[in-house]
């Protein structure tokens, strides 16, 4: 089994996606989030969760001589992502420092630091810069490169960042993609390499769930599943659906999202319907046939980003958002809607990181 230490592990994205590969013994889970943690527990009741700030952790301590063969994580995304104010100032923009101090105190065989896309341009240019000169201190050789996870199964266009960092003449391949957009591709190369499926659409990952309407709530599946994507997800969940709750949203807003056509954002809203606030890419709808735009902790909130449900004037529910993250059905979330809404927006899609487990495992094998 490969030894890892989990940093920064969320609700349990990249834990569920490693578990998957039956390779992995994780010796330490970290996270400083009271929620993210219970669910975390209430998924993996067998790893050791340690619910602190990472500063707080001594590992030299903790582990002694151990040899760890692997460290995966990111710091919270929010001080990187381009939807955000991208301050250097803020805490969590430094939180990397407590990741090299990991790493300098584990000497793992090997890491794997994930982020937002935004991580790349984040002061310049100069935050990535200074991170890797940082890693590249420890004697890791690097490899940086932006994955989609639509292009590993995963119903949702979204782009990570993925740093990976090698010793001992280790090497690593970076999954090659299985599946392909079929957007804004030539005639006739649509599958130029048969071996891709198209990506995934909200078609695809959601049709089996109950089309509820604005305040409604569902518990049993509407129909058997569809394709292999729902019944991956159904594996083990039963007959009954959880989190699956319409958000409730008020007269005056059901009167915008009424008005968003296919597609749309603010500016395709009627003016006598537009919300005088709200960034442009507010109050979007998705496309009934095509993947997800990235899913963000706000999933439930119409004025934040796209995320009206293409068919209904509603938000996501709790469910539809984890299943366009690809976390299964039997995967629980604690606490309220708006905490199990920010621990999916906030996750790793498991499958993006079942994608990476496979070949970590061939790397350090």
């Amino acid at each position: 089994m490969i030894t890892c230490v989990d940093l920064f592990s969320g609700v349990g994205g990249v834990a569920h996606g490693l578990r998957m590969t039956g390779k992995f013994e994780p010796l330490l889970v970290n996270d400083v989030d009271s929620d993210m943690c219970e669910s975390f527990r209430l998924n993996f009741p067998e790893y050791d969760v340690v619910c602190d700030s990472i500063a707080n952790i001594d590992f030299k301590k903790r582990f002694g001589r151990k040899k760890i063969d692997l460290v995966i994580g990111g710091p919270p995304c929010q001080a990187y992502s381009t939807s955000g104010k991208r301050l250097m100032e803020d805490p969590r923009a430094v939180l990397y420092h407590q990741y090299y101090r990991c790493l300098s105190e584990l000497q793992p065989k090997m890491f794997v630091y994930e982020n937002v896309k935004g991580l790349l341009s984040m002061a310049g240019g100069k935050l990535l810069e200074d991170l890797t000169l940082l890693f590249s201190s420890l004697g890791y050789s690097l490899q940086v490169r932006v994955l989609n996870a639509a292009d590993y199964g995963v119903p949702q266009e979204r782009e990570r960042v993925i740093v990976v960092g090698l010793r001992d003449g280790i090497a690593f391949e970076y999954p090659e993609p299985t599946h392909k957009s079929l957007l804004n591709s030539k005639d006739g190369d649509l599958f130029s390499d048969t071996s891709l499926r198209a990506h995934l659409t909200l078609e695809d990952a959601l049709s089996d769930l109950p089309l509820i309407n604005a305040g409604e709530t569902a518990q049993h599946y509407l129909s058997a599943p569809n394709n292999n994507f729902q019944k991956m997800m159904r594996k083990g969940a039963g007959s009954v659906v959880l989190d699956h709750k319409a958000p409730n949203h008020g007269a005056s807003l059901m009167r915008v999202i009424e008005k968003v056509p296919p597609g749309g954002l603010k500016n395709d809203i009627p003016l006598a319907y537009r919300p005088k606030s709200g960034f442009p890419n507010s109050y979007g709808r998705l496309w009934w046939d095509r993947p997800s735009t990235t899913i963000t902790r706000n999933f439930g909130t119409p004025s934040s980003a796209r995320c009206i449900h293409p068919l209904r004037n509603r938000a996501l529910t709790t469910r539809e958002g984890a299943r366009l993250q690809s976390f299964p059905d039997s995967f629980q979330f604690y606490g309220s809607t708006a905490k199990k809404n920010l621990q999916i927006g906030n996750a790793v899609p498991p499958l993006l990181a079942f994608a990476l487990g496979k070949q970590i495992v061939k790397a350090l094998r």
